[in-house]
């Protein structure tokens, strides 16, 4: 296929990111398999960015992640100026087929609402969609916007007015070649993720506590990415931090049970540094208390070889063969029962769960399958 698509990143964080980032690590890991399917690809991003593009425009030198979780008020220009970028690209491109967009309520909004047309889009739902119902609940994208979503659960959740615009589930996916395979497993179980009441750190920690077993927490705490970060921000009364809500929560609920040495909070991590944490895992857990839309880090575990061990929650009954490749808990007393479990499963079959289903090429396949649809939908 013959194409030329703008892919919306958005202006959080570079793709690749150095460490945390979901959709950004999708993009990674999708925009070299286009590439080598024929498809040029124009990527509106931020200067950081290192993957490789046939064009690439940026409103920002860096990711604003560090910014995400401040006021609305300090906030809200940032994605306001990066749409302006790509509002731009497509006026200088008008050789582009089909806008990818990633940027959560704001691109289609704006790209929605072009005078006279232009390009079709589709966007990657890649969050809660119960989280904007006056958008999604009411957007219509009026024969040229489209969307996906990145599980069938995921858009089980829905608006009956965004699922009516929507073209099926791609599930994410991953590059097997970039994740090493560990046979052989430490001790140590991890959680990796922003830390953020829905993630269930706080869970994961209590329940580790409770058989003493040792816990990882990896993941940025409100856009900080170490202990070290965060201990000295604190000790400024100024410092904005004192009111972020995930600090709050890192500080009460999951920083009572750290230790230092058994249970411990190491920060972000990210390229082979996450990868050998992750392959020498015992398990992952994810005792999530949201519906997971896609669950990027339990394919990225499996990919390891690493089992996963889940709450039954969204996006992670597709992913998890229950005895397979991991196991999924109704409850937090069967889980801590499920952790004892761990060495049942093979991490062989972990690996092979990927390859199967949730590899980069089945991923772009996917895409080009859906851009083949939105071309045919608006008569291109």
């Amino acid at each position: 296929m013959t194409l030329t698509v703008l892919i919306n990143a958005g202006p959080w964080l570079p793709v690749p990111p150095p460490d945390y980032g979901g959709i950004e690590n999708v993009l990674a890991t999708l925009i070299p398999e286009l590439r080598a399917r024929g498809v040029e690809v124009v990527l509106c991003t931020v200067e950081e960015s290192t993957v490789e593009v046939d064009d690439r425009h940026c409103a920002f030198p860096d990711g604003q992640f560090g910014r995400l979780a401040g006021p609305y008020a300090q906030v809200m220009g940032i994605t306001a100026a990066h749409m302006a970028t790509v509002l731009e690209t497509l006026r200088e491109r008008p050789d582009i087929d089909l806008v990818h967009d990633h940027l959560e309520v704001v691109g289609p909004s704006v790209l929605g609402a072009i005078d006279g047309g232009g390009p079709p889009v589709l966007q990657t739902l890649h969050w809660d969609l119960r989280k904007h119902p006056e958008f999604y609940g009411t957007f219509d994208g009026k024969g040229r916007v489209f969307f996906n979503g990145v599980s069938n659960a995921q858009l089980a959740t829905a608006p009956a007015n965004l699922r009516s615009q929507s073209l099926g589930a791609v599930h994410l996916g991953v590059d097997l070649a970039a994740h090493r395979y560990r046979a052989d497993k430490g001790e140590d179980y991890l959680v990796l993720g922003r830390v953020t009441p829905f993630k269930g750190q706080d869970v994961a920690a209590r329940i580790c506590k409770e058989l003493g077993m040792p816990l990882v927490l990896a993941g940025p705490v409100a856009g900080v990415s170490s202990p070290r970060e965060l201990s000295a921000a604190l000790e400024d009364p100024a410092s904005p931090l004192h009111g972020y809500g995930d600090v709050r929560h890192y500080l009460d609920a999951v920083r009572p049970f750290e230790d230092g040495e058994r249970i411990r909070w190491v920060g972000t991590v990210g390229g082979a540094e996450k990868d050998e944490l992750v392959g020498r895992a015992r398990a992952v857990l994810m005792p999530i208390s949201w519906e997971e839309p896609g669950a990027t880090a339990a394919i990225e575990a499996l990919a390891c070889g690493t089992p996963v061990i889940a709450t039954r929650r969204g996006a992670l009954p597709e992913i998890i063969e229950h005895g397979r490749n991991g196991f999924l808990a109704d409850d937090e007393s069967q889980f801590a029962q499920l952790m004892l479990r761990t060495g049942e499963i093979d991490p062989a079959e972990c690996r092979r769960s990927v390859a199967e289903r949730f590899s980069a090429g089945v991923m772009a396949e996917g895409y080009l399958r859906l851009y083949r649809e939105v071309l045919t939908r608006i008569g291109a």
